[in-house]
């Protein structure tokens, strides 16, 4: 198999679909790229060589993808609580593919280090984030005072954010 012959067929049309997902030429001539190393390494899994180019397409979409979820999680540390819980709570609204990912790997992150919180943390930042209660309802739950639960969200908050802030440096 001929990759410059391959490089040269598929690479403009596997740059537009980068480009859609990444909006960043560079990014997206980046990950065509990364998307001709992987099909390189897997060449000789082809079954049926009229299927190349949906199979490069794949690898595309899918390396954009994660390209992607790389940059994010290197630049995007929100601050506002009330930003972090509005992402965190909305998905009704209709997005664009980068901000679709851009939630989905925030609400990943989020869960992730909610497991390096303290138990305490833990259960009132996942019944507020999750579960979108509010403090008194949290607090008929855990069977604690209202004054309690804002205390324990506080200190939940900063911990999460000093979790974040030592996990992904900004």
């Amino acid at each position: 198999m001929d990759f410059d012959e391959l490089y040269r067929l598929h690479s403009k049309r596997l740059t537009q679909i980068a480009y859609k997902i990444t909006k960043d030429r560079q990014l997206a001539e980046d990950v065509v790229q990364e998307t001709f190393i992987k099909a390189f390494k897997k060449v000789d899994t082809i079954v049926d060589e009229q299927k190349i180019a949906s199979w490069l397409s794949a690898i595309a979409v899918r390396t954009a993808i994660d390209c992607l979820r790389a940059e994010k999680r290197k630049r995007w540390l929100p601050s506002d609580q009330s930003i972090m819980e509005k992402i965190y709570n909305d998905d009704c609204y209709e997005q664009s593919i980068e901000k679709e990912v851009e939630m989905l790997l925030f609400k990943e992150q989020l869960q992730h280090l909610l497991y390096l919180l303290s138990k305490e943390s833990q259960q009132v930042l996942v019944l507020k984030l999750q579960y979108g209660l509010k403090e008194n309802e949290i607090a008929s739950r855990l069977n604690l005072k209202s004054g309690t639960v804002k205390t324990r969200l506080h200190r939940a908050r900063k911990q999460l954010k000093k979790v974040m802030s030592e996990k992904y440096p900004a």
